[in-house]
């Protein structure tokens, strides 16, 4: 699977409140409209501006705070095609799993790539291309690919059980 799209650069620490604002919790439930707001307190051009396919590059825990998956689900409404971090917060990154967003532990990127540049991410062969270079990454488990390239747990499951 391949994911080619602009780099959106954050730092460390990018918490699910900012992903996805607390203020909306109990408020928004439809994913689309969960989009709109993704980002909207740390860089407020984000939901507006993202495409399909566009990626988030991060520094380390990405994803911290509270465990709601909103934050994955939003990123994921919004056609984010995957988050690239030198770490993240574990429930973070399984919530993003389950919504079928593909998240990449890797450091190296980091300090080379700019905010605009375009990437590509080649989930199967564990590489990032990009004008910079190319840069490795442990490969996610096959059954993790699966789930992503399904579009989530729930479709996976129902896939597997036969009732598409």
């Amino acid at each position: 699977m391949r994911i080619k799209g602009r780099v959106w650069k954050y730092g460390d620490d990018v918490n699910t409140d900012v992903i996805f604002p607390g203020k909306y919790t109990y408020t928004v439930s439809d994913p689309n409209e969960m989009a709109r707001h993704a980002l909207e307190d740390l860089d407020p051009s984000f939901a507006k501006e993202a495409k399909p396919g566009d990626v988030i590059v991060a520094g380390k825990n990405f994803g911290c705070g509270s465990s709601r998956e909103q934050a994955a689900t939003c990123l994921k409404a919004l056609g984010i095609g995957a988050v690239i971090a030198k770490s993240f917060a574990r429930i973070f990154y399984r919530n993003a799993i389950n919504q079928g967003l593909p998240v990449v532990q890797c450091s190296a990127i980091y300090d080379l790539i700019d905010k605009g540049e375009e990437i590509e991410i080649d989930l199967d062969e564990g590489k990032i291309f990009s004008q910079k270079g190319v840069f490795s990454f442990p490969l996610l488990p096959e059954f993790v690919r699966g789930i992503i390239e399904d579009g989530g747990l729930i479709p996976h499951i129902r896939k597997r059980l036969g009732k598409v």
